[in-house]
């Protein structure tokens, strides 16, 4: 039976999952650039009109926007898209002028950009940290339990007992680094590297594709080869070494996301995956109803994508920034402002054409289209 979690509370938790994270991202580079002396004219959480704010005693705006699907800084000087000085800003008296953004050298710059997505990390390490201190480490040996009949990996003659030690020509150490590395693989043709009775050996396979529907009617496609897990051993982890555990498991998040990434550019996944705002919500509020540690651990995951995509070498983001801040500290002068605002406008363009393809992607989701076909049929 489907269960949906109802539009209130969809929206509820979207709301929950992006204004926090918009938020603490946004506090990255306000607390950095307060840090390195840079008054901030605004804080805003949403973009639009302001439906509600404040201005505190350092002259900043706090406030809140109508459409809430991001934010921004708006920092002392940043009088123009690509955040140059201008006739404009070289006007302004010599005491105001130091506390702009453009008067700070190239590297407090970049930190300060820098310090949004690093923010996003730092959250995901957090939560994950906490996971690993509440709940231990899982570190099931990638051993074989079992080949399940009528599978890959019984097709493939691997028996329990056997030691997978790589699978792709990729080192696995434990059951979990297996299934992160078939789960996103179906339909590729692997060897697998294994030890049974002491002897090293190896078998190729294909890895299946699984189709599988979750409780809210999510269908997914994930890559299957068969193998059941011998025991879990799950080990208790202590205060120093759960930042270790989460840092690890962000890195292999991270991991994940450059290869889906690569898979999509290389045509071996669909781009109909990528999904965006409307994807999000309708996961915020599936996950809201399993409990607050599957949300909790949402947040994480968004945090990190959050984190991530802003450091894309794409001008507009973070990591277009930082790309020209690398630039500009090679040459020892700053990229023509030319150069930059067609950069700029180029940027633009790609992340509202990635936008449109993500909300196509989402109302397809939706089975907007389907529905459209239907009404569009002859009767």
């Amino acid at each position: 039976m489907i269960q949906t979690p109802g539009i209130v509370l969809t929206l509820l938790a979207f709301v929950l999952v992006i204004g926090p994270l918009v938020f603490v991202h946004e506090m990255g580079h306000y607390l950095a650039g307060r840090w390195f002396g840079v008054k901030a004219d605004a804080f805003s959480i949403g973009f639009g009109r302001e439906v509600a704010g404040w201005t505190d005693r350092r002259g900043t705006r706090w406030k809140i926007g109508w459409m809430p699907l991001g934010g921004y800084v708006k920092f002392a000087g940043d009088m123009n898209a690509v955040s140059q000085p201008s006739a404009e800003w070289l006007a302004l008296p010599a005491e105001e002028r130091a506390r702009t953004f453009q008067a700070k050298p190239v590297w407090q710059r970049a930190i300060i950009v820098a310090a949004g997505p690093v923010v996003n990390f730092l959250l995901a390490i957090l939560i994950l940290g906490g996971f690993a201190l509440a709940y231990g480490d899982a570190r099931t040996p990638a051993t074989v339990g079992q080949a399940i009949p009528g599978t890959a990996a019984a097709a493939a003659g691997l028996a329990a007992g056997d030691r997978i030690t790589a699978i792709g020509g990729r080192s696995m150490d434990t059951f979990e680094d297996m299934v992160r590395y078939v789960k996103i693989r179906a339909g590729e043709r692997v060897r697998i590297d294994y030890v049974r009775g002491g002897r090293a050996a190896s078998v190729e396979a294909t890895i299946a594709t699984d189709r599988q529907r979750d409780r809210f009617g999510n269908d997914y496609q994930v890559g299957l080869l068969g193998i059941a897990p011998a025991a879990p051993l799950v080990r208790p982890v202590g205060l120093l070494e759960a930042p270790v555990i989460a840092v690890e498991r962000t890195g292999q998040i991270v991991q994940m996301m450059v290869e889906t990434i690569g898979q999509i550019v290389t045509g071996r996944r669909s781009v109909k995956e990528l999904g965006g705002p409307l994807s999000i919500a309708k996961v915020s509020g599936e996950q809201i109803t399993l409990g607050w540690d599957a949300f909790v651990f949402l947040l994480a995951l968004v945090s990190i994508n959050l984190g991530f995509i802003n450091l894309l070498p794409v001008p507009m983001l973070d990591g277009g920034h930082l790309l020209f801040y690398a630039i500009e500290a090679v040459r020892r002068r700053p990229v023509a402002p030319e150069a930059m605002e067609w950069a700029y406008r180029g940027g633009l363009a790609a992340v509202f054409a990635l936008m449109l393809l993500v909300t196509i992607n989402d109302l397809g989701n939706f089975g907007l289209w389907r529905a459209l076909s239907g009404l569009l049929q002859p009767s």
